[in-house]
């Protein structure tokens, strides 16, 4: 560890595991009421489980993100970070306010947590996930300002990269485009339309930047390319992303009573977007290809190509898939589009944040060449448990996307199934969707295990 300031990764990155194994249990949860709809019924019903899984991603990419940035913003400024007892007293903050909200979501009905957080003074819950209170909204704002100050501050006061210009990018514009998770419109259609401002601008424009940079500090680091190659690829990569990704919005205004113009926009933009994420995979192989060293901690560069290839498969390939406008008509709200999310979710940005903790946690733990080769073996093994499960898992519902397509949209009126009854065709499928969700669970206690290997340390000097 080069500055004694970045030990402050460390809780964020435990802590985002944590929520991570959470999120997991709940959507095992999910996934078992699918199948036997009286599970955990009526003490955690459906829609609450629901509101939990998501949510908890969101907050365990969000930690993930600022453990991150706290571990790699010293090292490109050249310098300790501007205030680690902000950043420390911002994890406690924002720890203790999931933990409340999520404990609200789980005991409190959310009609009731509503009255008890006065929402009626300015109404901000009930949209899918942004159903936080409001003044837990205004408190994830003020986390975030906090810590882009602290971020921002470093850099001004310390070396400039491309990296971090990217970086901070990417988190000025992840602070503003939530703050339009405050306006709510009494228009259906212009609520659906401000929605996706926050929604799609974040998944698909400003942490595509976050990911681009955190995926370039880790290349060099890994490979000991020279940095202006990884830079060039960095800005096409970023250029890509925001011209595909914030016209690619459109794409979410299909048939919400949005002009039409937008069915053309949209598609047209889609088609690009998956574009950036195959640069990525051809930015890490170019990488590895032109190494100039030898790293011991292989597994830092194998969840990073992982990253960028399964990136490209959930967002980019599974995202084409029902993003063109004659597609989504009979798409939309289907299992198809939870397979492209959990894809696209776990292969962008979860699979990011496994590549930072594997690269910074052996060093903040007293590793510097990283950890040893029994502890990598294992962690290769949770590494293919969690891919193999999620792509399985993808493919098992894209196969019931495909069934309730089949089923329940596009036959004439009186031949069409009901949902309930289409549901019920796909069980078998979700039988399996469950198995792989299960396989996934097991890769992260490998992967949580691995931390406890003791083994001999290598010796090569790390870069």
């Amino acid at each position: 560890m080069k500055y004694a300031s970045q030990a402050v990764a460390k809780p964020y990155f435990i802590f985002a595991l944590l929520l991570l194994a959470g999120e997991i249990l709940f959507g095992l949860s999910m996934g078992a009421q699918y199948l036997y709809g009286d599970f955990l019924f009526p003490v955690i019903p459906f829609n609450v489980l629901r509101m939990v899984h998501t949510n908890l991603l969101i907050v365990l990419i969000l930690f993930g993100f600022m453990g991150a940035t706290y571990y790699l913003i010293p090292e490109e400024s050249e310098r300790e970070l501007w205030s680690p007892k902000l950043a420390l007293a911002t994890f406690w903050v924002f720890a203790a306010a999931g933990v409340a909200t999520i404990l609200g979501y789980l005991f409190v009905p959310y009609a009731t947590l509503a009255e008890l957080t006065y929402n009626n003074l300015f109404p901000t819950m009930g949209r899918e996930f942004l159903e936080q209170p409001t003044i837990v909204k205004i408190g994830i704002v003020f986390v975030v300002l906090s810590y882009i100050l602290n971020v921002t501050m470093t850099v001004l006061k310390g070396r400039t990269t491309t990296i971090s210009i990217v970086l901070l990018t990417g988190l000025f514009g992840l602070a503003f485009f939530f703050l339009f998770a405050f306006y709510v419109p009494d228009n259906l259609a212009m609520d659906k339309f401000f929605w996706w401002f926050v929604v799609h601008l974040w998944v698909e424009a400003t942490w595509e930047l976050i990911l681009g940079a955190l995926l370039a500090f880790v290349l060099i680091k890994t490979t000991g390319v020279d940095r202006e190659h990884i830079d060039k690829w960095l800005y096409l990569i970023i250029a890509m992303t925001l011209i595909a990704g914030l016209a690619g919005t459109g794409h979410h205004f299909f048939y919400i009573g949005t002009p039409e113009y937008w069915l053309w926009i949209g598609s047209i933009a889609s088609a690009a977007e998956p574009i950036p994420f195959l640069m990525m995979v051809l930015f890490a192989y170019s990488m590895v290809k032109n190494r100039r060293i030898q790293h011991d901690n292989k597994m830092a560069l194998t969840w990073a190509k992982g990253t960028a290839v399964m990136g490209f498969l959930g967002a980019g390939v599974w995202g084409f898939i029902h993003t063109l406008a004659p597609v989504n008509f009979y798409t939309h709200g289907t299992q198809l589009t939870a397979a492209h999310g959990h894809l696209s979710f776990f292969g962008a940005y979860v699979m990011i944040i496994f590549t930072l903790v594997a690269y910074a946690m052996p060093i903040l733990r007293g590793r510097p060449h990283g950890n040893g080769p029994e502890s990598q073996r294992i962690e290769l093994i949770s590494f293919w448990l969690m891919v193999i499960g999620m792509i399985g898992l993808t493919l098992a519902l894209t196969v019931a996307g495909v069934m309730q397509i089949s089923l329940q949209r596009i036959p004439e009126a009186a031949s069409a199934l009901s949902f309930m009854d289409a549901q019920d065709q796909m069980s078998v499928v979700y039988g399996v969707r469950l198995m792989f969700g299960f396989v996934v669970f097991a890769g992260l206690l490998t992967y949580l295990y691995s931390f406890f290997v003791k083994d001999a340390q290598t010796v090569t000097e790390p870069v």
